[in-house]
């Protein structure tokens, strides 16, 4: 067993507790989310709206997968990992 197997099996009942706490405040998250890119988009006077609402994006999909939101096969930790965008 590899030192990335050992990691995965001792971190495995945090992830999964995480995970649940994720599906179950996902909304809060993702509000704070929007509401953290409106104040920055307010700042910059809209200099950066296109990369903000890109890096938002990108946040909330990481979220939804850590909140097994997708029902995929990551859901076990199995799998490969969807494709970089």
């Amino acid at each position: 067993m590899g030192i990335m197997d050992t990691l995965r099996a001792k971190l495995a009942p945090a992830r999964e507790k995480f995970a649940d706490l994720a599906h179950q405040h996902g909304h809060r998250i993702e509000h704070g989310l929007d509401k953290a890119a409106r104040t920055v988009d307010h700042r910059t006077k809209g200099k950066y709206s296109d990369k903000i609402e890109s890096g938002t994006g990108k946040a909330k999909e990481a979220w939804d997968r850590l909140a097994h939101k997708d029902d995929g096969p990551q859901k076990d930790g199995g799998g490969t990992p969807p494709p970089a965008s």
